[in-house]
């Protein structure tokens, strides 16, 4: 009686095993990941600078790739100029598909559109921030830190607080919103909105205060927030020894716009534009 090979299975099957385990698993990821890109792109409306794919089942030839046009038209083989800003993919396609039929160039055609790249949703970034600009939608979940993020943060001398301009169900609204305190986990999606196609983010510079006299580095400084005098005197790299604490004042901005003197004391708060001041000491 013939008996059958005794197979053993080692590491090095192990190894192989687990690797050809993981390249189907990524087989059947990149596909999934593919069409579900594609599926957020299938209702977006067409736009003007929006790169498209048309084809035509069994006309290879006729295969066209086009970018729409200001008027939100492509112009197509056969048919000329084909207004598609407005409509989705699978609405562009019916309406190629029925201007070839009513010319007369084929019975049934079917015909696909696909988006090849978005630029007619953008969202416009101004001030203090690395890269201002404006920057494409890629889909439609996009959120304010993921735009801030495009532009490539905050710069140094920006503020914490962004303005916010969005346009909703036709009303311009203007939305100040402190982003540290979103990854602080304070707000959430309210405060993390959704960007749309023509919303704008602005960062103004940060306020800023002044010191001058008996400090050691004297200069313009970025106002955090609740300082008092201590901090911003700490900032100034401390007292000379010429200096005394008897000595600080404020110079403040009133509402009427002129500057008036105060006497300050080492623990009153410090507000934007303020000039800090030192006195030496007389003896």
């Amino acid at each position: 009686m013939q008996t059958m090979p005794q197979y053993r299975f080692t590491p090095a099957h192990a190894v192989r095993r687990l690797a050809w385990i993981l390249f189907a698993a990524l087989l059947a990821a990149t596909p999934a990941h593919s069409q579900t890109r594609d599926a957020s792109r299938s209702n977006d409306a067409l736009g003007a600078g929006d790169s498209v794919r048309v084809t035509v089942f069994q006309n290879p030839d006729l295969t066209t790739d086009a970018r729409v046009s200001p008027r939100g038209t492509i112009v197509f083989p056969l048919v000329g100029e084909v207004e598609l800003g407005g409509l989705t993919p699978a609405q562009a396609g019916n309406r190629i598909a029925e201007q070839l039929r009513r010319g007369g160039f084929m019975v049934k055609p079917q015909v696909a559109v696909s988006i090849l790249e978005v630029r007619s949703r953008q969202v416009h970034v101004l001030g203090q921030l690395q890269r201002p600009g404006n920057y494409v939608l890629e889909n439609t979940g996009a959120r304010l830190t993921d735009i801030l993020t495009l532009a490539g943060g905050i710069s140094a001398a920006g503020a914490d607080t962004v303005t916010v301009l969005t346009h909703r169900d036709g009303k311009a609204i203007t939305r100040e919103i402190d982003v540290p305190a979103i990854f602080r986990g304070v707000g959430g999606a309210t405060t993390n909105i959704q960007m749309e196609n023509g919303d704008t983010i602005f960062v103004e510079r940060a306020p800023v205060f002044y010191i001058y006299g008996e400090v050691q580095r004297a200069g313009a400084y970025r106002l955090e927030p609740n300082m008092i005098v201590m901090q911003a005197l700490a900032l100034g790299g401390g007292l000379t020894l010429r200096a005394t604490e008897r000595g600080i004042g404020v110079h403040r901005r009133m509402p009427d716009g002129r500057f008036r003197k105060l006497e300050a004391k080492l623990t009153d708060p410090v507000q934007a534009d303020d000039i800090v001041f030192v006195r030496e000491s007389l003896f």
